[in-house]
C-alpha cells in the first residue's frame, strides 16, 4: 500500500497532469525542489502509476467486449457493422506523454548520483514505452515525440513516424529500464522493478515479432529479432528474478489465490494493482461478474471451455460422448483451473453451493469467478480490496516458450520449464516433460486451422485458459491476425430436456428448470408435484421465456430428444463483424483536422466504417 499513500502526497504537492502537447505543467513548488532530490524524484514518478497504468477496475475488464471466448449481452460498436468509424475513434491522447518526457528532459540534476538518475530515468522510460506500446497496438504508426513542445514547435505538425522507428525507439527504452532500474524486491507487489522491466519488454517484443510474421510486414528490423529479443528478455527474468509458478495453496487453490488475495503473491506477481478499504481506493470486480444490470454479464463459451484439458493431458474432446455430458460430468477430471476460472459444481458462497446464475447474469451457464470474492457482500457496488495482477511469471514463461516455438528454437526442457511447470500447478499429470507431437484436432480446427505445428496450438491453448481475462486475448488475437474468431458463434451448456429439473451438482437438490412454454412448465410441475424423493426442489432456478427457444439450439437438428445448447445472441449479432482493416483504430477525424499531415490507416479513409471488409 505504500505507493498510495505516495500518490495522495503526490497530489497535495505537485499538478503534473496536461492536456495537450504543448501545455506547460503547472507546479506548486519549483522545478528544482522535485529534480535535486531522490525524494523529489521518486515523487514525481509515482504521477505515471495513476496516468498510465489501468485501476483495478479497468485491469480486470480490459477484454470483456472484444473477445472470442466469451458472450455478452451488447456488441460494441468496434465490432458492430456501420457502427464504428474516425468520427467516434478515441485514444489519439497525448498530455500523460509530455508529462513523462518533461521529467526525462529534466532529469540530469548533478546534486542526484548518476545511478540514482538512471535509476528513475528507468522507470520514467518504462512508462514511456508503455504510451508508446499502447498507441501502436492501436493506430500503427504514430508521431515519435520524445521532449515536451512548445506552443509554436513545428512537430505538433509532423507527419507519423513509421512503426519500425517507433517500435526500435520503445525497444531503446526498455532496454535503458532493464540495464538501469535498480529495484529487485518490492514487498507491496505495486511497484516498478527490474523484473517488470524484463517481462513488460518480453510482452512487447513477443507482440512485435508475431505481428510483423502473421501480418507480413517487411520492415528493417524482422520479426525474427523481435522474437529473439522476447526470448532473451524472458530468459534472463526466469534465469535471474528467483520468481515461480506458485504453489504454496495446492492445486485446487493456488491458481485462484493469484487473483482474490488482497496483497499480490509475490512468488509469481511481480506487479499488480492494489486496493485498499482503508483509504477508498476499491474496484468493482465482483459487481460486474455477478451484477444483471451493471455491465455486460460476459459468460464463457462452451467451445471455450472444451480446450480445458484431462488431467491427464489429453483433449476433453476425446473423451467419448463429450458433446452430451451433463454439465456436472463435463467438469469432472479436467484441469484444476476451471474450478478456479468459473462456478463448478461444488462452488461455495457463505458455505452454501452456488450455481451458475441463469435467471439474473449467466446464459451460457458458464460464469466467471476467477477475480470474484466469494463473499456476495461485495457484489452490489464497487468493493473489492483483491489486488489484480498486471504482470506475472507465468506470462513470462508463456512469452518464452511461444517466442522459442516461433523460431523453431523450443526444446523439451523448455517446455517442461514453461507449458509442464504451468500445467503442473493446474494437477495435470501428463505431457509434462516433453513436446506434444500430435495435434488436437477440435482445437485446432475450432481455433487455428492454418496452424500446422503440435507445439504452437499447444501453446495458444495454455496462453488462452492460463491469462483468461486479464487483457491479453483481443491483442493476441490481433497479432496472429486471427480476428475471424471475433465471429464464432456463443454456445453454451449442454441441457438434456427442457421442462424438467435439473441437478447441476449432484447433491440431491435441483438447481434450474429450462422451459419453454408456460403450459409445459406446468405440466412438468404437476408430473413432478415439485417434489421427488430424495429430493428437493427449492430453491430452484425457473428459466424460460418467450425467447428461450431463439436461446437454444438442438444438438442434432430435427432431434429434440437429443437435447440442447444454450445460446447467446444479442439482438444485434448478425451485425458483429471483423475485417482486416479492425487489426487498427481509425485516427479520430478531429485529428486530421488539426493536422493535415496526418493520414488515415488502410481501410478507415474518408469516413469508411466498420462494414466488415
Amino acid at each position: 500500500m505504500k505507493r498510495l499513500s505516495y500518490i495522495s502526497i503526490l497530489f497535495s504537492l505537485l499538478y503534473l497532469a496536461s492536456c495537450d502537447l504543448y501545455e506547460e505543467p503547472k507546479a506548486t513548488v519549483s522545478k528544482d525542489a522535485i529534480f535535486s532530490s531522490e525524494a523529489g524524484l521518486q515523487t514525481y514518478v509515482y504521477s505515471f502509476y495513476n496516468n498510465i497504468l489501468p485501476d483495478g477496475s479497468d485491469a480486470n475488464q480490459v477484454e470483456v467486449n472484444l473477445v472470442d471466448f466469451g458472450a455478452i449481452n451488447s456488441l460494441p460498436d468496434f465490432q458492430m457493422r456501420n457502427a464504428y468509424s474516425e468520427t467516434n475513434s478515441s485514444g489519439w491522447s497525448w498530455g500523460d506523454l509530455r508529462n513523462i518526457n518533461y521529467f526525462i528532459v529534466n532529469c540530469n540534476n548533478s546534486e542526484v548520483s548518476e545511478s540514482v538518475n538512471n535509476h528513475y530515468l528507468g522507470i520514467a522510460r518504462f512508462f514511456r514505452a508503455y504510451f508508446y506500446y499502447d498507441k501502436v497496438r492501436r493506430f500503427g504508426d504514430v508521431p515519435w515525440i520524445d521532449k515536451p513542445l512548445d506552443v509554436d514547435d513545428e512537430q505538433l505538425y509532423a507527419p507519423r513516424d513509421s512503426r519500425e522507428l517507433v517500435m526500435e525507439k520503445v525497444f531503446e527504452d526498455l532496454e535503458f529500464a532493464c540495464n538501469h532500474i535498480t529495484t529487485t524486491t518490492d514487498a507491496t507487489g505495486s511497484n516498478v522493478t527490474k523484473w517488470v522491466a524484463y517481462a513488460f519488454a518480453s510482452r512487447v517484443c513477443l507482440f512485435e515479432g508475431t505481428f510483423r510474421k502473421y501480418h507480413q510486414l517487411n520492415l528493417a528490423t524482422s520479426a525474427n529479432t523481435w522474437l529473439e529479443r522476447a526470448a532473451d528478455k524472458a530468459s534472463y527474468l526466469m534465469t535471474h528474478s528467483g520468481k515461480k509458478i506458485y504453489t504454496g495453496a495446492g492445486t485446487s487453490k493456488s491458481y485462484r489465490a493469484l487473483f482474490a488475495s488482497d496483497d499480490p503473491v509475490t512468488d509469481e506477481v511481480l506487479m499488480a494493482v492494489c486496493s485498499s478499504a482503508e483509504l477508498g481506493v476499491l474496484h468493482h470486480a465482483n459487481w460486474k461478474w455477478t451484477s444483471p444490470t451493471y455491465g455486460n454479464r460476459f459468460s464463457f463459451t462452451r467451445t471455450f471451455i472444451n480446450t480445458f484439458l484431462q488431467t491427464d493431458g489429453t483433449p476433453y474432446t476425446t473423451r467419448k460422448g463429450w458433446e452430451k455430458e451433463i454439465f456436472y460430468d463435463e467438469c469432472q477430471n479436467r484441469d484444476a483451473r476451471l474450478s478456479q476460472i468459473i462456478r463448478t459444481p461444488g462452488y461455495t458462497r457463505d458455505g452454501t453451493f452456488v450455481s451458475p446464475d441463469f435467471m439474473g447474469y449467466s446464459r451460457t451457464g458458464y460464469q466467471p469467478i476467477k477475480f470474484c470474492l466469494d463473499d456476495p457482500k461485495y457484489d452490489n457496488a464497487a468493493l473489492n480490496t483483491n489486488a489484480i495482477p498486471l504482470f506475472r511469471y507465468a506470462e513470462v514463461l508463456l512469452n518464452y516458450a511461444e517466442a522459442k516455438a516461433e523460431l523453431g528454437s523450443l526444446t523439451d526442457e523448455d517446455w517442461a520449464q514453461t507449458i509442464g511447470a504451468i500445467r503442473s500447478r493446474a494437477g495435470i499429470t501428463g505431457g509434462l516433460s516433453s513436446k506434444p507431437t500430435s495435434i488436437d484436432t477440435y482445437f485446432q480446427s475450432i481455433y487455428f486451422p492454418s496452424i500446422s505445428d503440435p507445439v504452437l496450438l499447444e501453446i495458444r491453448r495454455e496462453r488462452a485458459i492460463e491469462l483468461c481475462l486479464e487483457g491479453f486475448r483481443f491483442n493476441d488475437i490481433r497479432r496472429w491476425k486471427a480476428g475471424y474468431l471475433l465471429n464464432i458463434s456463443w454456445d453454451g451448456m449442454y441441457v438434456p430436456k427442457l421442462n424438467v429439473p435439473m441437478d447441476l451438482d449432484q447433491n440431491g437438490t435441483y438447481d434450474v428448470i429450462f422451459y419453454d412454454t408456460n403450459e409445459n412448465l406446468e405440466a412438468a410441475k404437476a408430473a413432478l408435484n415439485w417434489d421427488v424423493v430424495g429430493k428437493t426442489c427449492a430453491p430452484i432456478q425457473v428459466v424460460g421465456d418467450t425467447n428461450l427457444l431463439q436461446r437454444i439450439k438442438e444438438v442434432e437438428t430435427g432431434n429434440p430428444s437429443a437435447g440442447y445448447y444454450l445460446t447467446w445472441d444479442t439482438p444485434n449479432d448478425y451485425k458483429r463483424v471483423f475485417g482486416d482493416k479492425q487489426y487498427l483504430y481509425p485516427i479520430p477525424s478531429l485529428v486530421m483536422v488539426k493536422n493535415p499531415n496526418i493520414t488515415q490507416n488502410k481501410g478507415w479513409e474518408d469516413g469508411a466504417s466498420n462494414d466488415g471488409n
